[in-house]
């Protein structure tokens, strides 16, 4: 049952610590879903940090699960930033949808490289 919860109560959290970042960032750019690439990428980074940092001393235990599939789950979004591209196209935004989907994944790749990297270094 603590895995359960643990999901549960970082879920939340992830969910709205996308919202804040997303909602600081968004009003403060154009038509670029600046908000949901900042947050994608850096919980491509948390991702490889948590794994790596996490891993040898959380092994098994509810906490690396609730962290990496709750918080960062719940944090990280591929709906939105697919919609998001989607919405760019259909706009007309053709080189910006071309910039959000291979630059995040691009950048994506890159974060979770880095993460992997700290996190082993810790």
């Amino acid at each position: 049952m603590p895995v359960v919860i643990g999901i549960a109560v970082a879920g939340a959290l992830g969910a709205l610590a996308r919202y804040g970042l997303d909602e600081l960032i968004g009003r403060r750019t154009g038509a670029f879903p600046w908000g949901i690439f900042v947050v994608n990428v850096t919980g491509a980074f948390l991702i490889g940090f948590m794994v790596e940092a996490l891993e040898p001393r959380f092994e098994g235990s509810w906490v690396r699960i609730a962290v990496v599939t709750g918080f960062l789950g719940a944090y990280t979004t591929f709906s939105t930033f697919s919609l998001d591209t989607y919405r760019l196209l259909e706009e007309g935004h053709t080189a910006q949808a071309g910039l959000n989907a291979f630059g995040t994944l691009a950048a994506g790749l890159i974060a979770v490289w880095f993460g992997l990297k700290v996190g082993r270094a810790v």
